[in-house]
């Protein structure tokens, strides 16, 4: 008995890794929402934040994690963003040091900002977990629209990261998650 319940988690635990490798989320396309959420961290995100932003795909955007050492005159010049742009649109968030950090930081912006909508960018091999986080402490009701930006991860980052999204999902009822 013992050994058919081993079997069947070890055949579950497969498939569902091999799942979460095969099947990693695709950018978004060019919907509408009422702010940006970058993560950083990855290659390529805040380029698609901004993409995101010059194509009119929403009217503002929010970068959480940046290193406290970087100057928003900096990151304006990095990412060859006008002074107006930067002042109306664009707001650096220097508090978060991970992915459920950036959830908080993000969180806090969406409320402040009142938002109902917001595409969220990030690699996609970390898409899930960082939606999950997202959506745990967002304010009720605002919709997530994913818009993962591909990579290649290797095995080792697939394989820490589908841990990481066990790990989450196994402790939120004994952290109170939602």
């Amino acid at each position: 008995m013992l050994g058919r319940i081993v079997g069947a988690v070890t055949l579950l635990w497969a498939l569902g890794f091999m799942w979460f490798a095969v099947a990693l989320p695709l950018p978004a396309g060019e919907e509408k929402t009422d702010g940006v959420i970058v993560l950083t961290g990855g290659k390529g995100r805040i380029d698609r934040g901004l993409e995101a932003l010059r194509s009119g795909w929403a009217p503002r955007l929010f970068v959480s994690g940046v290193d406290r050492d970087v100057k928003p005159h900096e990151f304006a010049i990095e990412y060859h963003i006008g002074s107006l742009q930067m002042a109306c649109c664009v707001t650096l968030g220097f508090a978060a040091t991970d992915t459920t950090s950036n959830a908080r930081e993000a969180a806090a912006w969406i409320r402040a900002q009142k938002l109902k909508s917001v595409r969220l960018v990030t690699s996609d091999w970390h898409m899930r977990r960082a939606v999950a986080e997202l959506k745990r402490v967002s304010p009720q009701g605002v919709e997530i629209v994913p818009d993962a930006v591909p990579t290649k991860p290797s095995m080792k980052m697939l394989f820490l990261e589908y841990h990481k999204m066990l790990a989450r999902q196994a402790l939120r009822p004994l952290r109170g998650w939602q």
